[in-house]
């Protein structure tokens, strides 16, 4: 919501007005000194927005804002122009509302352009938080990442390395917009409240690694020849693509990785592309898994939780380079969602695996949910209650 600076306002003001921590107003205004406000210089004021009322007979400015639980003023500083002592019935006036609800409906399908119009949502009514793409997919697809928090920690999340676990998205997405709801209403999260994690830590997330493979699983293939053609040859020549892993290129993503590339290239014993388990000609040849990568080093993230389905497990352990803390962290999972912590299994060049392995500190795999793969929407609601936890962990331990 865009309010009008007037002689005397001031930031603080606008947070007080509003109910809002004063950092997060900083934040929703980057490049502006809170010292040198200039009389009608627009500002964003995060998790509002404005809606247009038409004046009525017997209607007042006070009376307005008393059935909205608003103070006077917060109908002034959005309405510059306005005369308190002349309105008229028929007149427009915007009336501020507070965002106390979600904006992300996770349980639907959910595929790609979703993703990028519910970013472009989240971004507008919450201007504290950065999006940017890491990078390009085969097709040309903004692989986008949302930046939450100020902090000098920093945590990562992803979601939707494989096509056909395209649910960890909404999840991932619900979650994030739980955590922008508590801050700017200051409600807490079980028992958590959730503004001093964003003052410790900057959460990165990428909420669709692989969003070709997304599509491919959700929409079926490009109509474009010969792609189509290709991807039906490689799909063992059926045109249902549900359980498609892989990118556009039949590359499984979460193989892509140089931690023992040439051990899961011969466990996998796939030597061309398709739907599931094909490494690649080489470690980081995809755009999508070198997007990843280049995103970690950029970071240098002190840990990273990699959200995949299914079997309500998580993996914390590669090759015994992980450091001590990363059996305190898995605990603390399994405590708030049931999930059970597995240290390693006969698999290789996973993007929780390199991390581990060059950077040596807490990698996770999360393994969301049970059943085949891709999981029904119906799951959702469960989904998201029994992970919320870990989410919450993954800020605070």
């Amino acid at each position: 919501m865009d309010v009008y600076v007037r002689q005397n306002d001031s930031l603080w003001y606008y947070s007080q007005l509003f109910k809002l921590h004063y950092q997060l107003i900083i934040d929703s205004n980057g490049g502006i000194d809170p010292q040198s406000l200039m009389i009608g210089q627009k500002l964003k004021i995060p998790g509002f927005t404005s809606t247009a009322y038409k004046i009525k007979q017997g209607d007042s400015l006070w009376g307005i804002a008393k059935a909205r639980n608003l103070s006077l003023d917060a109908l002034l500083v959005v309405n510059p122009s306005l005369n308190p002592n002349a309105l008229q019935v028929g007149q427009t006036i915007f009336v501020p509302v507070r965002i106390t609800w979600r904006l992300i409906q996770g349980s639907q399908k959910y595929d790609y352009e979703t993703l990028l119009t519910d970013v472009g949502r989240l971004k507008s009514i919450y201007p504290f938080i950065q999006t940017s793409p890491i990078g390009d997919t085969v097709l040309n697809r903004n692989i986008p990442e949302v930046l939450i928090g100020q902090g000098e920690k920093r945590v990562h999340y992803n979601g939707s390395f494989h096509g056909n676990e395209w649910i960890t998205t909404p999840v991932i997405m619900t979650f994030l917009n739980d955590y922008l709801l508590a801050i700017t209403n200051q409600t807490d999260i079980r028992g958590l409240s959730l503004f001093p994690y964003y003052q410790q830590t900057l959460l990165s997330i990428v909420p669709m690694v692989n969003p070709d493979g997304v599509e491919l699983v959700q929409n079926g293939p490009p109509a474009n020849e010969p792609l189509r053609a290709q991807l039906v040859k490689w799909n063992n020549g059926s045109e249902d693509f549900s359980g498609w892993k892989a990118n556009i290129n039949g590359v499984d993503l979460n193989d892509q990785f140089p931690a023992k590339w040439e051990m899961e290239q011969a466990r996998n014993m796939v030597n061309d592309p398709g739907p599931a388990n094909y490494s690649g000609k080489g470690p980081l040849t995809e755009p999508e898994a070198i997007a990843m990568a280049n995103l970690t080093r950029k970071r240098d993230f002190a840990r990273v939780l990699a959200f995949h389905t299914q079997g309500e497990v998580v993996f914390w352990g590669f090759e015994d380079m992980e450091p001590p803390e990363s059996e305190t962290i898995v605990n603390e999972f399994a405590r708030v969602s049931g999930y059970e912590p597995v240290k390693s299994v006969d698999s290789y060049a996973g993007y929780k695996d390199w991390y581990i392995q060059d950077w040596r500190t807490p990698g996770f795999t999360v393994e969301l949910g049970k059943g085949t793969n891709p999981l029904p929407i119906s799951q959702f609601d469960e989904i998201y209650q029994k992970s919320l936890g870990i989410f919450l962990a993954g800020l605070y331990i």
